[in-house]
């Protein structure tokens, strides 16, 4: 039986405009994530999995219906609230890292606590602040490359820094947007078993958007979504 919901949607509708054409996205999307699991979102290119994802993490509003986290409506909650929920609740990471070029490694961790707080909080907490830094540099293998920036950094490299920096704020779930999507498969099986580990060992929830069905025949739970919807059967428990 699945755990108790951590993030809800009821009735997500999204839909975008191209020139005059109203294009839409998702059409009335119910899902459940359970608490302490991984769960995949699985579909093809258009399906509505990553809009799904970025309205889960209040990045975009839908056009109807509700997100709920921990049982509290968040996504018509005000600007405060919603970018209070993602600098603290929850952790994102994207296919394509978004690291800022011209910062390290520990430095693109450490700047994702920066933000949200002001300068007096952060100088009063900078010690604890880099000691936690450092510690997800080393968890998830890259104290080698601490000073390092993103362009002297591989793909792999430059993933984990940002898992390392979505982790900083010690979030309830992990979003992750086709994290090994623009991965070697060496290197993405190396991404997965970290995020598994995160999951066994810290209790981490794991909601993680694929188009690769052997992705998702490993995660604990998996969404199939089709054409902006839901298919049948949601959430079914892998074997």
């Amino acid at each position: 039986m699945p755990n108790a919901p951590i993030l809800q949607a009821r009735g997500l509708v999204k839909s975008y405009r191209k020139n005059r054409l109203e294009v839409p996205v998702l059409r009335g999307v119910d899902l459940d994530i359970p608490a302490g699991a991984i769960t995949a979102m699985v579909g093809r290119s258009g399906s509505g999995k990553s809009t799904l994802m970025h309205l889960l993490a209040t990045l975009d509003q839908p056009d109807s219906g509700e997100v709920f986290f921990q049982g509290e409506r968040i996504d018509n909650a005000s600007r405060r609230r919603r970018d209070a929920f993602r600098n603290r609740d929850i952790g994102i990471i994207f296919q394509f890292y978004h690291l800022l070029p011209e910062l390290s490694a520990l430095e693109n961790v450490l700047a994702s606590t920066m933000i949200g707080q002001s300068v007096w909080s952060y100088m009063s907490n900078r010690r604890k602040t880099r000691a936690r830094a450092e510690e997800l540099l080393e968890r998830v293998g890259l104290t080698h490359r601490r000073t390092h920036k993103p362009c002297e950094m591989s793909g792999g490299e430059m993933q984990r820094a940002a898992i390392a920096r979505a982790l900083m704020s010690e979030p309830s779930v992990l979003l992750a947007d086709e994290p090994t999507g623009n991965l070697d498969s060496e290197t993405g099986l190396e991404i997965l078993s970290l995020l598994k580990g995160l999951n066994r060992e810290e209790g981490l929830t794991i909601v993680m958007v694929t188009h690769d069905d052997s992705i998702a025949n490993d995660a604990d739970f998996a969404v199939r979504m089709e054409n902006g919807s839901v298919a049948p059967k949601a959430l079914a428990e892998v074997a």
